[in-house]
């Protein structure tokens, strides 16, 4: 099996490091295609407007100064365009994706894109309660994720389709197990903007989530990494919202006369 890894936080990423001792667990022919810099909430961009410059900076290890979804697009139809890779792994995140996180995420827009070229692909993140100053329990998805991996590909999922995977806050002895979820919604009015002013009197902005409330939907991904549960959700990539098809069509186009 061959896989290709890539991160949004960067080729200097410890989760980098996580993600490629996952894949090494599972085969020995895996390439590395990720960002020059942190591309955190880059979703799926892509770089048209300026050209790609790669380094290589070992034996299948190489740095884009791009966004996850350049760095999958490079590995598969230029490097790996003679022998496509059979496996897209994305992570591992430093920070929990998910809820409305997937839409920001270039972790997840990383697994989405080798989805896209028709290869099965899975976003990985770490969950951390303390994101400024804390350090992540990589252990949890060192010693969970190959597993988890044979798993998923002994299972199987639709084309189409891309599987985000959260690993809760804790030692891996406290997992209490894995947890097929659905996508969570936050109250939007957690977002907030916290504005500073410089040294020189001038205003500057974050945009900063607030801390979530305490008892999200049980079967949510959000409820999952709570209880101490590795997230498993299924993404479906076609936005179309089915319901609301015959509705509109109803109303809107013209009938046959």
């Amino acid at each position: 099996m061959r896989i290709l890894i890539t991160n949004d936080d960067g080729i200097e990423a410890a989760g980098l490091d996580v993600l490629e001792k996952i894949a090494t667990d599972l085969t020995d022919d895996v390439w590395v295609v990720a960002p020059e810099t942190d591309n955190s909430g880059a979703s799926h961009s892509l770089t048209l407007a300026e050209p790609l410059r790669m380094r290589e900076l070992g034996k299948r290890r190489y740095a884009v100064k791009g966004t996850p979804t350049d760095c999958v697009i490079m590995g598969v139809r230029y490097l790996l365009k003679d022998q496509p890779p059979d496996l897209v792994l994305s992570g591992v995140n430093r920070g929990q994706n998910l809820a409305d996180d997937v839409n920001y995420s270039g972790t997840v827009a990383g697994a989405i894109e080798g989805s896209l070229l028709g290869i099965p692909s899975i976003a990985m993140s770490q969950a951390i309660s303390n994101y400024d100053h804390g350090v992540p329990p990589w252990d949890t998805p060192m010693v969970h994720g190959a597993g988890l991996v044979r798993k998923l590909l002994d299972a199987g999922w639709p084309t189409g389709s891309v599987i985000n995977v959260n690993f809760p806050d804790c030692s891996p002895n406290q997992v209490k197990g894995v947890a097929v979820t659905v996508q969570g919604f936050r109250d939007t009015a957690l977002l907030d903007i916290d504005d500073r002013m410089d040294t020189r009197g001038k205003a500057y902005y974050w945009i900063g989530i607030a801390k979530r409330g305490p008892n999200p939907p049980k079967g949510s991904d959000l409820w999952a990494v709570r209880s101490n549960l590795i997230s498993v959700t299924p993404l479906c990539l076609d936005f179309t919202d089915h319901g609301a098809l015959s509705d509109l069509a109803s109303v809107l186009e013209e009938k046959d006369k």
